[in-house]
């Protein structure tokens, strides 16, 4: 049998102070894989940028130019870590056998990518990068990682532990992946769903090699809306349960008054009124958020755009022997 040819897709975004390494670092580790045979020589490294506005792009033309497993995507404007993703993976589902996304930063292990070939080989379509610890991340990041993770298994959606975006997906698992079209796009709830055969290899991750997170605290928990209201309703439920408990309450309430009237007992006044109104008016503005949201992502949705515009793209059969 063929050796497999591999994409490996790296979204960019204001990565020039780390791409000088993580070109190294790929490099060696596809010359490694193809001297032992495990891939084939036309395999390739395809660079996404992310409409970034610092030297990326010069950047990856200039590894195109002069390497010979390079390839690059120049998207026409900043769409977004998933949209640059999916865009990569669009682009190289019919040009390759196999293909890996990691992110440029070098947190996520390349020499598990091996590992991961190697799981292609024994019939797997998709193979997971998972973290074995969270070590390197700050007390507050590890416990809000966990805690969206438990979140997001409590609402119904498919996730794996500790894993992002560094994942292992052949031809057809791509093909597969093309037929999901929605514009909110939380990619690691989408290929539980394809329901492929599937394993995981395990890594330490490391410190970010060189830059600046791209992920701040706002755009985590922007993330995370995404990933729940777009594969779950849940929330919804919840409000309708929230309104029955109030409907049961004011049952009660209204039961105890008319005990306190026969008896003739004195109601309190304004505290316990203006309490309960508080009360209720923010469950019913939160309430409303939620619907807001679902309504939001709906209205995104039905207008279709596109997500992604693609500016230029730099073959990988274009490069320089």
């Amino acid at each position: 049998m063929n050796a497999p040819v591999l994409a490996i897709v790296v979204p960019c975004y204001k990565e020039e102070a780390v791409l000088p390494e993580t070109t190294e670092r790929l490099s060696a580790v596809i010359d490694s894989l193809i001297s032992n045979g495990m891939i084939s020589d036309n395999s390739y490294v395809c660079y996404v940028n992310d409409g970034s506005s610092d030297n990326t792009w010069p950047l990856i033309k200039e590894y195109h130019e002069t390497r010979k497993h390079f390839a690059g995507i120049n998207l026409a404007g900043n769409v977004g870590h998933q949209n640059a993703l999916m865009a990569g993976l669009h682009t190289v589902k019919d040009k390759c056998d196999i293909a890996i996304s990691i992110d440029a930063d070098l947190q996520d292990d390349v020499n598990v990518i091996g590992d991961m070939v190697k799981k292609y080989e024994e019939g797997c379509d998709i193979v997971y990068g998972v973290r074995k610890s969270r070590e390197t991340d700050t007390w507050f990041k590890r416990n809000t990682a966990l805690g969206f993770y438990k979140l997001m298994r409590s609402m119904g959606v498919k996730s794996v532990y500790n894993h992002a975006d560094y994942r292992l997906m052949s031809r057809r698992a791509l093909q597969q992946l093309s037929n999901y079209n929605e514009v909110n796009l939380f990619i690691r709830g989408i290929v539980p769903l394809l329901g492929y055969k599937t394993d995981c290899v395990y890594y330490d991750r490391a410190e970010r090699f060189a830059g600046e997170s791209k992920y701040p605290l706002a755009k985590m928990f922007n993330f995370a809306i995404d990933g729940i209201t777009s594969f779950s309703v849940k929330p919804v439920r919840l409000i309708f349960n929230l309104g029955l408990i109030f409907i049961l309450i004011a049952f009660c309430v209204f039961i105890y008054t008319m005990y306190s009237y026969i008896k003739g007992a004195a109601i309190s006044g304004w505290t316990s009124l203006i309490l309960s109104i508080w009360f209720t008016s923010g469950c019913l503005l939160i309430s409303l958020g939620i619907i807001g949201e679902y309504i939001g992502k709906i209205y995104t949705e039905v207008k279709a755009r596109p997500r992604y515009n693609i500016e230029s793209i730099l073959l990988a059969d274009e490069n320089k022997e």
